[in-house]
């Protein structure tokens, strides 16, 4: 596996990461085992969060005897300071280690987030001063909206990126990123198989490979997974005429019916949490039954305020159906309620 230098963080990092969302959804041994079977496969950079069920607690209890090998990124959903302190001790606790590699304020994707994020008294001042101190060696940001990373990389000084990115996600490319290499920052995938929306492992990694600077980090919750994405990186192989066709096929398929979390149809005036809801379809694919309906519950509680105004589809940048898109997310999390009974 490849080494590649994360913009001009410090960091170095395997060329494919490990996304840890999906890793919840197995028992503790379980995951330690496929950890540590990533590790026997060379990579050597774990990506997680402190809102991300267990998983900071599996990566720890997988990756302690191997601290100083790999590089653990994690993140804080506090947009406030007082929060961003806690979430950051919590971390470093069940990652069992006294420092980290990169920590990201996760999730700025709205000029309020971003507001409070970068104002007086909030979480990137204490992630500044956590590397400041030698408790994190990097500081960086996650996001879903291209206009509000750009403020956030003009406004601040942020070492790494992270964004979604794969070959129906792509818009980065004209300005996100080349803003991102501007300044030096490294950049990380978020998302490379659309959230669990592409099957086609092959065409997403390929398709990513053409991007050497850009890391992905795919969720991964088998081993059966990890052996199969490494293996397009140990059997490289440049996409096809029909595989950009094949592509182009998947793209038209999906681009109607994708929410791109772009959040230009925010704020909705009935109060709708308009792309969390229509997330429960992707995140159905990635959390169990029990956690979707954990989370989702209240954001779901909100589509049931849609007076379908139509307001959503003419600020929707791609015309997604709105509405009827909001109907089919909720029709999921329904049946799931039904099926497992809680929520």
């Amino acid at each position: 596996m490849k080494t590649v230098a994360l913009g001009q963080s410090g960091l170095k990092v395997t060329e494919l990461g490990f996304g840890g969302i999906p890793i919840t959804r197995v028992t503790m041994d379980e995951a330690k085992a496929i950890i540590r079977h990533c590790l026997e496969l060379g990579i050597r950079f774990f990506d997680t969060a402190h809102v991300y069920g267990d998983s900071e607690e599996k990566l720890g209890a997988a990756l302690e005897p191997y601290r100083d090998q790999v590089v653990i990124a994690t993140k804080v959903f506090a947009k406030d300071a007082q929060g961003a302190a806690k979430e950051l001790a919590m971390s470093l606790d069940r990652l069992r280690t006294d420092r980290l590699d990169l920590i990201q304020c996760h999730n700025v994707s709205n000029q309020e987030d971003l507001e409070r994020v970068l104002g007086p008294g909030g979480a990137y001042h204490v992630l500044t001063k956590a590397k400041g101190e030698g408790r994190a060696r990097a500081v960086g940001f996650s996001s879903h909206n291209p206009g509000i990373a750009m403020k956030a990389m003009n406004l601040a000084k942020f070492d790494t990126l992270q964004f979604p990115f794969n070959f129906i996600e792509n818009d980065p490319l004209d300005s996100v990123f080349p803003a991102a290499r501007e300044r030096g920052m490294g950049i990380i995938a978020m998302k490379p198989l659309g959230g669990g929306l592409l099957d086609r492992a092959d065409l997403c990694f390929r398709f990513l490979q053409q991007y050497p600077e850009v890391v992905p980090i795919p969720g991964i919750q088998s081993i059966g997974e990890i052996e199969e994405i490494v293996g397009y990186y140990k059997d490289r192989k440049p996409l096809t005429r029909e595989d950009r066709q094949e592509i182009q096929t998947i793209r038209n398929e999906l681009g109607g019916r994708f929410c791109h979390r772009c959040e230009y149809c925010m704020p909705c005036e009935q109060g709708v949490q308009i792309p969390s809801v229509l997330l429960v379809k992707t995140q159905a694919k990635r959390f169990t039954p029990k956690q979707l309906l954990v989370t989702s519950k209240d954001a779901v509680a909100t589509g049931e305020k849609c007076v379908e105004c139509g307001e959503c589809v003419e600020k929707c940048p791609y015309h997604l159906p709105v509405p009827e898109m909001l109907k089919e997310s909720m029709e999921i999390f329904r049946n799931l309620q039904d099926e497992h009974g809680t929520g």
